[in-house]
């Protein structure tokens, strides 16, 4: 039996801030509006839950040119990719499986119905506003799949004095990859707009390690073609409209077995597929009344593939994904608030292979109270689901927040939540388990965190416990199937630091996770699969006149790529470097050298990463 890196205390981040005299004490300026947290809009550092925010300046500074090469440095979340640019890309949040992360665009929910995965991996950088991280159980405002956290994705919104100002940016890079984007933003406090672009083509790397199953020499090229238009009015009354429409159509080589299931005599076989993720929404905003806000939403999600092996249809899946809401918050005092909330979903599945059922319909209720009094505040929330396949579900969520002075704060909290069954392992025929439960967590977290003249700071621990996880059991019919076998329990440490030293801007974030597998298998006492027991992320970045300059340090320990944790996954560390000139206020150059020590590491098994790469870009925003 591994013995925890941490002793077994029950406690996790809270990482936000506090109270108004705590807040207005704080030197660093943080009053972003964020909305993930709570369903309503607050102060990022008045979040009682550990919320991260990457808004649309650190996108273009540190020239990531996906959403996972964004999303690797937020603390708690590590990754794992199947072979480079476009492939198959799983996230994990806090150690929770990577089906347990809400993934939210504008406002509505988004991933695949069949696999209960998001295609991270195809969704437009370039097109993205802002992206909120929210880590820890949130199922009591969300419902299923929020064990890990949620994340929300805001597309670009357009606003400003009222002219038009064109955006766009073209680059070129290693392996012969080319990007481009190109916009139009406007809008004024009473209307808005952006209307969006992208695309993005690489002849990409060698996705599978030679030797290994389904390896076939030759490179994995990816293509994506993208666009958004987001657009909103505000009227004299305070209705406010807002509207979202996002399609990004993918296409992704790799190297699989054959259609019928056999591998080629010499290795694998060529297989693409074509992916498309489409989102469409709707909110309105009104105030009947002083104290009361109002906020209806509804919108549709679709998440799209069809794959083909040697140039012979192999398979597709279509899923679909509409819902609806509608947010009521009602300020009883100043500085306590009550919110009430409905939410209504159904999900549907068509695929080449007929599923037993193909959709099923879920409701939701939940109430909220924020507070504060003196140096406390709280957050505390209570929802339940009613799903048309598992009946009733009851989740809920209490944080505490103390002001020990001015500048420190300490936060507690629990929560429990839920992950509903996906279609595949429900009702995939000759594998799907139809008497699946849905999965559940219990978690208890601390935190203890500071805001200085100097920087800002956060040591934070948790503990989440997870139950009935669907894992596969042999035992069930001739081939196995899912089945709800599964326990386990994860610990871990995050250490958050910002800071302003030598004229440079220091972001550094350390994760220590102990995580334990107690199905009451012969894989008891394990690791789980795919989550590193260390990660660590440093970023550095320095304005010197027109110039700009910056590095990014990311190390992961080495992982276990299967529950026997007989098949171990080293640990690696990449280095990235970047520059960029003003030409002007309005043009600008920038270059980029990722994993600049050309390391040689995997992040799930057998799956190559690119080595040593270098990229050049032009951006313009018109001022």
């Amino acid at each position: 039996m591994r013995k925890p890196f941490i002793k077994p205390a029950a406690f996790a981040l809270l990482g936000g801030t506090s109270l108004s005299s705590f807040l207005a004490a704080a030197p660093l300026t943080l009053d972003e509006q964020v909305v993930t947290a709570t369903r309503s809009e607050r102060p990022v550092r008045a979040s009682l839950a550990a919320t991260t925010v990457i808004d649309r300046e650190e996108i273009e500074r540190s020239q990531a040119r996906s959403v996972p090469e964004l999303l690797r440095k937020v603390p708690g979340v590590t990754l794992s990719n199947n072979g480079g640019p476009g492939k198959n890309t799983t996230l994990f949040m806090r150690g929770a499986e990577s089906d347990h992360v809400l993934v939210l665009i504008d406002g509505v929910k988004v991933g695949s119905v069949s696999a209960g995965l998001t295609a991270f991996q195809d969704l437009p950088v370039e097109l993205i506003e802002r992206i909120e991280v929210v880590r820890g159980p949130r199922s009591s405002l969300y419902g299923s799949e929020a064990i890990g956290g949620v994340i929300q994705i805001f597309t670009r919104k357009g606003g400003g004095d009222g002219h038009a100002k064109p955006w766009f940016s073209a680059g070129y890079g290693t392996h012969d990859s080319y990007d481009g984007s190109a916009g139009v933003a406007g809008g004024d406090d009473k209307a808005w707009y952006n209307l969006g672009v992208s695309s993005q083509d690489t002849d990409g790397i060698n996705s599978r390690r030679q030797g290994s199953n389904y390896y076939e020499p030759d490179a994995d090229g990816y293509r994506n073609l993208s666009g958004t238009l987001r657009a909103g009015l505000r009227f004299d009354n305070g209705l406010e409209l807002d509207g979202t429409l996002m399609r990004a159509n993918a296409h992704n080589d790799y190297d699989d077995i054959d259609r019928f299931g056999f591998f080629h005599p010499l290795g694998g076989h060529n297989a693409n597929a074509d992916n498309r993720q489409s989102v469409a929404g709707g909110r309105a905003r009104f105030s009947p009344l002083e104290a009361w806000d109002v906020s209806l939403q509804a919108g549709r999600s679709e998440d799209r593939s069809r794959s083909e092996v040697d140039g012979q249809f192999d398979a597709r899946f279509d899923s679909k994904r509409d819902s609806a809401s509608w947010l009521n918050d009602v300020t009883l005092a100043e500085g306590h608030v009550l919110t009430l909330g409905y939410d209504w979903q159904r999900d549907q599945v068509s695929s080449s292979t007929p599923f037993d059922k193909d959709s099923r319909k879920n409701e939701g209720g939940f109430v909220q109270y924020l507070g504060e009094h003196g140096r406390q505040d709280w957050q505390l929330s209570l929802r339940r689901d009613d799903n048309e396949q598992f009946g009733t579900h009851d989740t809920g969520n209490a944080a505490w927040g103390l002001a020990l002075s001015e500048a420190v704060r300490f936060g507690l909290s629990y929560g429990t939540a839920f992950k509903a069954p996906s279609f595949n392992e429900l009702y995939y025929p000759g594998y799907g388990n139809p008497n699946l439960d849905a999965e559940t967590s219990e978690s208890i977290e601390a935190s203890l965190s500071g805001r200085h003249e100097w920087g800002h700071w956060s040591a934070n621990l948790f503990r989440n416990d997870i139950d009935d996880l669907i894992a596969y059991d042999s035992t069930l019919g001739p081939f196995g199937g899912p089945n709800n076998i599964g326990k386990a329990r994860i610990d871990g440490l995050e250490l958050v630091l910002g800071s302003q030293w030598l004229g440079w801007d220091w972001r550094a974030n350390a994760t220590f996770l102990d995580t334990e597998n107690r199905d009451g298998s012969a894989n008891a006492g394990n690791e789980l699969p795919r989550r590193p027991q260390q990660a660590f992320n440093l970023d550095i970045d320095r304005r010197i006149g027109r110039f700009g300059v910056g590095a990014t340090l990311h190390a992961e320990g080495r992982s276990y790529d299967d529950l026997a944790n007989r098949n171990e996954v080293a640990g690696y560390a990449t280095l990235d470097l970047r520059g960029e000139y003003w030409l002007d206020d309005e043009w600008r150059l920038q270059a980029r050298v990722t994993n600049l020590l050309d390391a040689d590491y995997e992040t799930a098994l057998d799956y190559n990463q690119p080595g040593q790469a270098v990229y050049f870009t032009v951006r313009y925003q018109a001022l």
